[in-house]
Formats: C-alpha cells, sequence, structure tokens
C-alpha cells in the first residue's frame, strides 16, 4: 500500500487539491509510482476518513470549490513509520525479457523492430531525466532533502543508463543469430 504513502508525502511537500497533486504527481511522483486520478481522489477521501489529512478550510464558502489537503499528526506519523519500516524488495517481472525467452523456443520475429523501440523509449526518458538533473540539481544544491530527491531521480538515470546499454547489447547479439537479419 503506497499510494496513500506517496499521498502524504506530496501533502508534506505542499499543501495540494486534488487536482493540484494529480499534475504534481504526474511531474514527479509518477516517474517511479503511477497513479490515476480516481485512484488519488479515493485516496485523499480514505486518508481523510483515518484522520491521516484534512481538507483546508475555504477562504470563501463557494459552491463546487476544489478543497486542499494537509496532513495530520497522525499522517505524518504514519509516514515516518511507513519509511522506517524494512521491506523486502519486488523480484523483477518484465515482458520483453520474457518474450526473449519466449524467442529462443519460437523465433525471433518481430523482436528486433520491437527492441528498437525500447531502446528509442529508454533513450528519450534517459534524456528527460538528465535535462531534470541539469534544471533542478545544480552544483552546490546540497540541502539534506535536495540530496535525497536527487538520489531517486539517479535511480531513474542509472535504470534508463542500464536498458539504454543493455537494448544495444541484446540488438547486437541479435543480429549475430543466425537466420536474423
Amino acid at each position: 500500500m503506497s499510494l496513500p504513502h506517496a499521498i502524504l508525502t506530496a501533502l508534506l511537500e505542499k499543501p495540494s487539491s486534488g487536482l493540484e497533486l494529480t499534475r504534481r504527481f504526474d511531474k514527479s511522483i509518477a516517474y517511479f509510482w503511477s497513479a490515476t486520478h480516481q485512484q488519488i481522489y479515493r485516496e485523499l477521501g480514505r486518508l481523510e476518513t483515518e484522520g491521516y489529512i484534512r481538507a483546508l478550510p475555504a477562504e470563501q464558502p463557494a459552491r463546487g470549490q476544489k478543497k486542499s489537503y494537509e496532513v495530520l499528526p497522525a499522517g505524518r506519523a504514519e509516514l515516518a513509520r511507513w519509511t522506517a519500516a524494512a521491506q523486502d524488495p519486488k523480484p523483477q517481472r518484465d515482458v520483453l525479457l520474457l518474450r526473449l525467452r519466449a524467442a529462443a523456443v519460437v523465433g525471433t520475429a518481430g523482436l528486433e523492430a520491437d527492441l528498437r523501440r525500447h531502446l528509442e523509449l529508454h533513450q528519450r526518458q534517459l534524456a528527460e531525466y538528465e535535462e531534470i538533473q541539469q534544471r533542478d540539481f545544480p552544483p552546490g544544491k546540497d540541502a539534506p532533502e535536495d540530496r535525497l530527491r536527487h538520489l531517486v531521480l539517479r535511480a531513474g538515470l542509472d535504470l534508463e543508463t542500464f536498458w539504454t546499454q543493455w537494448l544495444t547489447h541484446a540488438l547486437e547479439e541479435l543480429g549475430e543469430l543466425p537466420g536474423t537479419p
């Protein structure tokens, strides 16, 4: 159940309405933890019911006005508990790797084009992460919270670097197999 913790994190960074939270989610947390607009709103309701967040009072009462939320002490305590708890890594599950394994038995038809497509996608994501790093983490930006956020970005950079290198190697291997163009 990490979505509630992702929402608590985002709200502690900045109290927000559901719409603002969804937009901020799309621009940051969604790189490593995705959620739909509906999931976020459903979770906001649950977090409010559990006493972890509250809707901020509106400056002027108005019908249809968006609610902004803030984290309550119980929500901060829950996030701190969850952050400190041990968790085992999840086993790797990747459809592309399974398809490569299956190609060993049924042949590689169509695989090269998809490997190239994956390579292009990972190259684009790597370029986006590099742009974010250059924009958001200039030399000297080393407050503790910045360093931790940069570590998260570094994970994305390292993963995309891995995938681009691995896919390049996979395409080279595929090209050397007998019967492939």
